[in-house]
């Protein structure tokens, strides 16, 4: 965060892509959590279009998807073009699994201080890692950095919304350095992260599930073994379970007493039961710290005076519902 906040004061008064800045601040947490490494650089993200490529793909429509027989024509080139891009990717950390692995094979006692040293202490192959990685960044890069760009964008076309949470932080926080313990106590700014992810859902269909036997839902009839999406951008603007269910209103989730584990399936940013994100706990420490320092540290502008209430709010089909304008905006440092 403290580098986040100190390449955003660099850029006072210049328009930021602020989608990049968080994509690489929550990749380096990532990549510290597995390697205790950064892999990306504010200045530099060739390693973002590598990965937001890879996820191009993953959502394209492919013919082999609908007619299996075709998989191994690959008429499209999607996997030959994954192909590619996966062997890029496992290259940038290559280096760093075979030296933790001469480390493990030269010393008796290895302390893990890592993932990666947990994953080399239980035997893992390097294909086994790699996937593990891939997974964990390509699950939980890109679902932040959307959900952090929205939230702002929201913030930006409502105005007392945006002073409400200003009003929190300085209130709460008092002119210190921000905690992760503190942010989990600010009602306001986590009922902010609620209505982000009810309207704008990182995974508006989730990732697909399986029937594991017949079963009946409101008369209809979902055969054993059914591939099911469930679409969580749609619950969540269902006007018959939320009031005002198109407008930005984080009040409503202020005494509902509704939480992320979706035990009455109303709320599913994250899914639910058995099945819900693995990575729910991060994600909700993650998500309010950042917009926690990016509201706190520095008043937002849109570039040449522009009107936020006239912002382009469209957003883009993919693996993940981003924006389809990046959001564009200008910091101005306030500590």
């Amino acid at each position: 965060m403290t580098e986040m906040v100190g390449y955003l004061s660099s850029k006072e008064g210049e328009a930021v892509n602020i989608g990049e800045v968080v994509f690489a601040t929550v990749f380096n947490t990532i990549s510290n959590l597995l390697f205790s490494k950064d892999l990306i650089s504010l200045q530099n993200q060739g390693l973002k279009s590598l990965l937001w490529k890879m996820m191009e793909l993953g959502a394209a429509p492919n013919v082999a998807d609908f007619y299996p027989t075709f998989a191994e024509l690959d008429p499209q080139g999607i996997r030959r073009a994954i192909s590619e891009c996966l062997k890029e990717m496992f290259g940038i950390w290559e280096i760093y699994i075979k030296e933790r692995r001469e480390r493990h094979a030269n010393a008796h006692n290895v302390f893990s201080t890592d993932f990666l040293d947990v994953f080399l202490s239980n035997g893992l192959d390097d294909d086994q890692i790699n996937w593990l990685v891939m997974e964990l960044f390509s699950a939980g890069v890109d679902t932040t950095t959307t959900t952090v760009e929205w939230a702002i964008a929201e913030l930006l076309k409502n105005k007392q919304a945006m002073k409400t949470i200003q009003q929190e932080l300085e209130r709460d926080i008092n002119r210190n350095p921000i905690q992760e313990s503190q942010v989990c106590q600010l009602q306001y700014l986590n009922a902010c992260v609620k209505e982000t992810l009810r309207l704008h859902p990182p995974a508006p269909l989730m990732i697909p599930h399986c029937s594991t036997e017949a079963c009946e839902l409101m008369n209809f009839v979902v055969p054993k073994n059914t591939r099911v999406l469930v679409n969580v951008w749609a619950i969540g603007r269902d006007p018959f379970i939320w009031e005002d269910s198109e407008l930005f209103k984080p009040d409503r989730f202020l005494d509902s007493g509704l939480d992320f584990k979706s035990q009455n399936f109303d709320f599913l940013p994250f899914g639910s039961g058995r099945r819900i994100c693995p990575g729910l706990p991060m994600a909700t420490r993650q998500l309010p710290l950042i917009l926690a320092s990016l509201i706190y540290c520095f008043d937002w502008s849109l570039p040449n005076g522009e009107d936020p209430t006239l912002l382009d709010m469209n957003d883009k089909f993919g693996i993940t519902l981003q924006k389809e304008q990046p959001l564009l905006i200008v910091p101005k440092r306030k500590l």
